[in-house]
C-alpha cells in the first residue's frame, strides 16, 4: 500500500471540499482534512483506516482512529470511494470507483490497479431466483518469486 498522500495545502482543501459537496456531503472542518489527504492531489490512491490515521498524524488536523473509521464508511455510501475487502479484517479504500480489477501483493500487503481491458471473465455461477449481481470483485493475490 503506497504511504503516498496529497499534502494538505489550500488547493488541496478547495478540491477536498468541491469532492465533498458534488457528493452531497457537508464539507465539516475532519470531513476536509481526509479529503485533502486523499484527493487534494486528483490522484487516484488504495488506502487503509490506518494508513489514513497515520497521515493525520502528521498533518495540523488530529482525527481520531473512530472518525477516519466512520468517515470513511460515509465517504463509501456517498459514492466517493469502493471499499475493497481484501483480508477478513483488513479493508481497502479506493478513490477510483469504476469497477476494475485490483493486484494484491501478499508481500508488501500493497493493493494496486490492474489492467481493466486485460481482464475477461466468460461465465458467472448462477444465482438465487431472488437475487441480482451487484457487483463483481476481482482482487488478484500475487506472492513474489524472488
Amino acid at each position: 500500500m503506497t504511504s503516498d498522500f496529497a499534502v494538505n495545502t489550500p488547493d488541496a482543501q478547495d478540491r477536498a471540499a468541491n469532492w465533498l459537496i458534488a457528493a452531497g456531503l457537508r464539507p465539516t472542518k475532519q470531513r476536509l482534512s481526509l479529503a485533502a489527504l486523499l484527493m487534494g492531489d486528483g490522484r487516484n490512491r488504495h488506502v487503509t483506516a490506518e494508513s489514513l490515521f497515520t497521515a493525520t498524524q502528521a498533518s495540523d488536523e488530529k482525527v481520531s482512529l473512530a472518525t477516519v473509521y466512520n468517515t470513511l464508511r460515509a465517504f463509501c455510501e456517498a459514492g466517493l470511494l469502493c471499499e475493497i475487502a481484501v483480508e477478513g479484517s483488513r479493508s481497502y479504500f479506493d478513490t477510483c470507483t469504476d469497477d476494475h480489477p485490483h493486484f494484491f501483493f501478499e508481500d508488501t500487503q500493497q493493493l494496486r490497479d490492474a489492467p481493466a481491458e486485460q481482464l475477461e471473465i466468460l461465465r458467472l455461477p448462477d444465482i438465487p431466483q431472488d437475487c441480482e449481481i451487484s457487483k463483481v470483485d476481482v482482487v488478484i493475490r500475487l506472492r513474489r518469486t524472488q
